[in-house]
């Protein structure tokens, strides 16, 4: 029996065999949900990142044995369950069951890989309505999500770094490492690494580890620098590649390390350090002692290293020796011509140096050699000398005094200095007014100073019989001595030689003498000076070969206590010494370079270190190579050396025949100046400044003094107090010694002229030049000229006087009277002939009373105090009296002027 249900309708009745239509608005039959729907009992899906939709499988299908039932055989749902799913399953047809699986949102491998919940299908119940639903069994849905290689790989450094050691190959010498964020092993693993930098001797492999294709050099590069990218397995480049430093280390050798081959030293700042950061590297070995020794080597400045490059008399005087040297190698000049011919060397920084090849010699004038050796005297000199050329070495004479003419019998050496097979030998003969005996004659000194090629000073003092040879200030005695028979006088003149030795040859009985030089030097000399009657101390020595440079050690205070340390005399030779390598090396840094002359020579000095270390139990353990280096003296600035004044002056004739003379010079003065840069504009400035000079010269320009009439002289007095001394000569006057600009002004401003006969002379002028370093640099040639006035220009031509004189101060009180009818043709007026007379007798008393000045002048010349001390204005200059007489002029007037 169905069961029916009538709504407003009509009503269906089936009775068995027979249906009844009774007529109902609706009827509906009612059916029963009897089964659940199926579904299977696990899924297992694939979805790719940032996509929605699922793969399953199997695929998403549910059935119900109700169908086909409506709503009972329907599926209406499928329902998941689990926390957080991004997951939604949608019924794609009800009828069939089919479903599918998709993301609510994106979906994001490297956030989560796998997702797994549980599922359910609901069918649509008995209507409409959903009533009486069924539901599923549970079913599990496991989905795993497929990457998208969408990162790109990172390294995990921004730079890497690492070292090796010189010559080594390394398998791997340091590791890169990149990573992928994509969370695939696909994509998300590093598959290659790749060198971007061409051209480097490195390899990398796939794991990234970095080697070496072939060895490295210290001294060919320090250091690499390389680019290196990675790739993914899905062949994804890095973002950005990463920079690999590799530093090449040398192998661990002994030595100094952290200093520099070459120091810059800026005149006038005192010390500098040479070796600042400098360490010794012995490379971890236990050690026992070090010993260092610096040398400083300047045998190619000047005479051996930069010393005062004065004149040897300035130099002698600067160093307090005895006076009465004669200098046998001067410079050449008018007066001393002997050195003329002789080769010097310019290029030694205005040191005055004579090179002798063998070729060359100077005889001394006969009135310039010294005349009275005694038992007492000194020869000094500078020396550079190598070994003698030739297999057969000869004898190389520095000096020699032998007879002048020559005779078979009279050949004689008296005594000289010569080099022979590298030994120095001294030949002093005496005269038979000793006693007739065997006498001490030649003195030998074998040293490896004579033939170094270096500079060295020597000086040897007789005192007869003793001789002793300083050489660099250390004192010798000679190893050989031997005795001579001393020599006959006679009336044969000697001549003495630099360079040679002067010997007179007999070519037969009947031909005339033939005279020759022979024994020629080979090498420098400079500085030769002979001092008869007294000997030369060991301080003075020193002072005269003294070095103006040489090593020093800054902050001695601060050295350590087992630190030892000395200098040679030069101090060009520094021994330091230690038992800790870092007391050593703390040492070492304080290791300075010092000039301390005013204008260096500028160029380079060589430096050079030879080191030692001991070890515990041996001799020596390390070797240590040898530094050498150099310091750069750069250029100092010059000085400009000025000397102005008045260069003009007037003076009566009468004022230059009193005994004191005249002092042309007082108005002078000497400046120098040198050009300062700015060092922050770069324009160059002048600036003054104060040194020393070491000579100045006072010549009269044309003929020479005529010594019977005239003199030009300066007063011992003047010269107390200062470092100088004068000579005089025809040519003017020297003033020489090493002193300040300021006491050279005050010398010169005293230096006097005198003319006993000035009536036929009309002028005088003189030149004035000043130098310093012996004339490495020298001033401007100041030029005066004196004029001189007479009685009879005073009296009959005073009318004429032009000049004014420079160095008084001039006061006018001119008169002019003029005619009151200019006119006139005939005689003057009354008024105009008594004014006339008025002035005529004014003109009288002026000149008498000028007279009688120069007359007082000349009588009180010699009472008069030191020129130097007295106003100029205070002096009497009949320059100062200007007459002018104008008598009748074109139109006929008389004009007086008196001034």
């Amino acid at each position: 029996m169905r069961n029916v249900k009538v709504l407003n309708s009509d009503l269906l009745i089936n009775a068995g065999s027979f249906v009844l239509k009774v007529s109902l608005s609706l009827c509906v039959f009612l059916t029963v949900n009897k089964h659940k729907p199926w579904i299977e009992t696990s899924y297992h899906g694939v979805i790719t990142e940032n996509m929605d939709t699922v793969l399953l499988d199997p695929p998403l299908v549910a059935l119900d044995k109700d169908a086909p039932v409506p709503y009972a055989g329907e599926i209406c749902a499928f329902k998941i369950y689990g926390q957080d799913t991004p997951f939604e399953a949608v019924v794609l047809n009800r009828t069939s069951g089919e479903g599918v699986l998709r993301a609510r949102g994106p979906v994001d491998c490297e956030s989560q890989k796998e997702y797994t919940f549980i599922i359910q299908a609901y069918d649509c119940g008995v209507g409409p309505s959903g009533v009486d639903w069924k539901k599923s069994h549970k079913a599990v849905v496991h989905i795993q999500v497929d990457d998208v290689n969408e990162f790109s790989p990172l390294f995990r450094e921004p730079l890497y770094r690492s070292s090796v050691i010189e010559g080594k190959i390394y398998d791997s010498i340091l590791q890169v490492e990149a990573w992928d964020q994509d969370c695939s092993p696909q994509y998300s693993q590093i598959c290659n690494y790749e060198m971007v930098t061409a051209g480097t001797p490195f390899a990398i492999d796939r794991n990234g580890n970095i080697r070496n294709t072939e060895r490295l050099t210290y001294e060919k590069q320090q250091s690499y620098r390389i680019m290196v990218s990675a790739f993914d397995c899905g062949q994804k480049r890095a973002k950005a590649d990463v920079a690999v430093l590799i530093e090449v280390k040398p192998v661990c050798k002994p030595g100094w390390q952290g200093w520099n081959k070459r120091v810059d030293y800026e005149p006038g700042t005192g010390s500098r350090q040479l070796f600042p950061k400098m360490h010794l590297e012995t490379c971890g070995g236990p050690l026992s002692g070090v010993k260092a020794i610096v040398q400083l080597q300047t045998n190619h400045i000047g005479k051996g290293c930069d010393r005062e490059t004065y004149s040897e008399k300035s130099l002698q005087k600067l160093c307090g020796a005895a006076s009465g040297s004669t200098d046998l190698l001067p410079a050449p000049s008018a007066s001393t011509n002997w050195t003329a011919s002789l080769v010097t060397d310019s290029s030694r920084d205005s040191d005055l140096i004579y090179r002798f090849d063998g070729r060359q010699a100077a005889n001394v004038p006969d009135h310039v050699v010294p005349q009275n050796l005694t038992d007492q005297f000194t020869l000094a000199t500078w020396m550079k000398h190598g070994p003698s050329p030739g297999l057969r070495a000869e004898k190389e004479t520095l000096l020699c005094n032998s007879d002048k003419t020559g005779r078979t019998e009279m050949n004689r050496h008296h005594y000289s200095l010569y080099v022979h097979n590298c030994r120095l030998v001294f030949l002093l003969r005496r005269d038979f007014s000793q006693l007739d005996t065997f006498r001490p004659a030649e003195f030998h000194w074998k040293l490896e100073q004579i033939c170094d090629k270096e500079w060295h000073y020597y000086v040897i003092n007789v005192e007869f019989p003793a001789v002793t040879l300083f050489v660099d200030g250390v004192s010798y005695e000679p190893y050989l001595v031997t005795d001579d028979w001393p020599i006959h006088s006679s009336q044969i003149d000697t001549q003495l030689t630099v360079g040679a030795c002067w010997q007179g040859q007999c070519t037969g009985h009947t031909a005339s003498p033939k005279l020759s030089v022979h024994s020629y030097f080979h090498g420098s000399l400079s500085g030769l000076t002979i001092r008869p009657g007294r000997i030369e101390t060991q301080k003075v020595i020193s002072c005269l070969q003294a070095c103006k440079e040489g090593l020093d050690i800054n902050s001695l205070e601060s050295l350590a206590k087992d630190i030892k340390f000395h200098f040679n005399p030069a101090q060009s030779v520094l021994v330091v010494e230690g038992e800790d390598v870092d007391n050593i090396n703390t040492a070492m840094t304080k290791v300075s370079y010092i000039n301390s002359r005013q204008f260096p020579t500028s160029g380079l000095r060589r430096l050079h270190i030879t080191t030692s270390v001991q070890c515990f139990g041996e001799d020596t353990c390390l070797t240590i190579p040898d530094i050498k280096a150099m310091v750069m003296v750069l250029q100092p600035s010059e000085p400009r050396i000025t000397i102005a004044g008045s260069n003009r002056l007037v003076r009566p004739g009468s004022e230059l025949q009193g005994a004191m003379g005249v002092a042309p010079f007082k108005e002078l003065f000497i400046t120098s100046t040198v050009m300062k840069g700015d060092g922050v504009t770069h324009r160059p400035g002048v600036m003054e400044l104060m040194h020393n000079l070491d000579y100045c010269d006072v010549l009269v320009i044309g003929d020479e003094l005529d010594l019977d009439r005239e003199s030009l002289e300066i007063r011992h007095s003047a010269l107390l107090g200062k470092h100088l001394d004068a000579t005089n000569s025809t040519s003017g006057i020297s003033i020489y010694g090493v002193d300040s600009m300021a006491h050279y002004e005050q010398a010169l401003k005293q230096v006097r002229y005198r003319n006993w006969k000035p009536a036929a002379l009309t002028e005088r002028r003189f030149r004035i030049t000043c130098s310093e370093l012996n004339g490495r640099y020298t001033s401007n040639e100041f030029i005066l000229e004196l004029s001189v006035l007479h009685r009879s220009v005073l009296v009959e031509h005073v009318n004429h006087m032009v000049a004014q004189p420079q160095l008084m101060r001039p006061v006018h009180h001119p008169l002019m009277i003029h005619t009151l009818n200019s006119h006139t043709t005939g005689a003057a007026p009354p008024t105009a002939t008594v004014i006339i007379v008025v002035c005529i007798a004014a003109l009288v008393v002026i000149v008498v009373i000028g007279v009688y000045r120069i007359h007082s002048t000349q009588q009180n010349g010699s009472k008069e105090d030191e020129e130097d001390t007295k106003d100029p204005e205070l002096d009497w200059d009949t320059s100062a009296l200007n007459i002018t007489i104008n008598p009748m002029e074109v139109h006929h007037s008389h004009t007086f002027t008196i001034v």
